[in-house]
């Protein structure tokens, strides 16, 4: 049985349409994350002209290839994996890629796992490609929303290492990985996507 998750069903078209605005001229898309499989996809068969790559770790391998071998049964044949991807490891075996995507991923990892994934897309994105992460974030260390602020008291109680990140942090660690700020887009469900693009 394919593993569902209802968020993501729910966030796909508003994703979709922001990323319809940075992916036109995109050849190679990294999912860092793919979780359910779901995103990758809905994606790669939004964009018949890019090649996708879903990624993860082995634990979720499983639900994401019940979601590409469904993808087979429709004809959609531009979409790869799920490749093996710690963000710790230094090697992601991938060559230069035109864009990377992760939805609901910095919030859920440890901060020096947040560091190194930044430091890794720094490694493997092509100039003047883009990075777009969707999820919730803080500004200013404040939450948002009272919402983010009890998913934030949820996720430390699950996992003290894991919480909704700053977005200044990001922002700083996006600048030492060569990427500059392109736009914040404003999300539904008080999510934001953050769009940098490499120098």
């Amino acid at each position: 049985m394919k593993p569902f998750a209802e968020s993501c069903e729910q966030n796909k078209q508003p994703i979709l349409a922001v990323l319809k605005q940075y992916f036109a001229d995109v050849d190679t898309v990294l999912e860092i994350g793919s979780g359910t499989g779901q995103h990758a996809v809905f994606f790669a068969e939004q964009f018949p002209h890019l090649h996708w790559i879903s990624s993860d770790q082995a634990e979720y391998h499983a639900g994401i290839k019940a979601w590409l071998a469904d993808s087979v049964q429709k004809n959609i044949q531009n979409i790869q994996g799920p490749l093996l991807l710690d963000v710790n490891q230094q090697d992601w075996r991938v060559g230069k890629i035109g864009a990377v995507f992760s939805a609901n991923t910095v919030h859920i990892m440890s901060w020096p796992s947040v560091v190194n994934m930044f430091a890794g897309i720094g490694r493997v994105l092509g100039k003047g490609g883009v990075f777009c992460l969707y999820g919730p974030f803080n500004y200013n260390g404040q939450y948002s929303s009272e919402s983010n602020a009890q998913f934030d008291c949820w996720l430390k109680q699950r996992d003290p290492v894991s919480g909704i990140r700053d977005f200044e942090a990001l922002l700083n660690l996006a600048q030492k990985a060569e990427m500059e700020l392109l736009y914040d887009h404003d999300m539904p469900a008080n999510n934001h996507i953050l769009v940098w693009k490499k120098r």
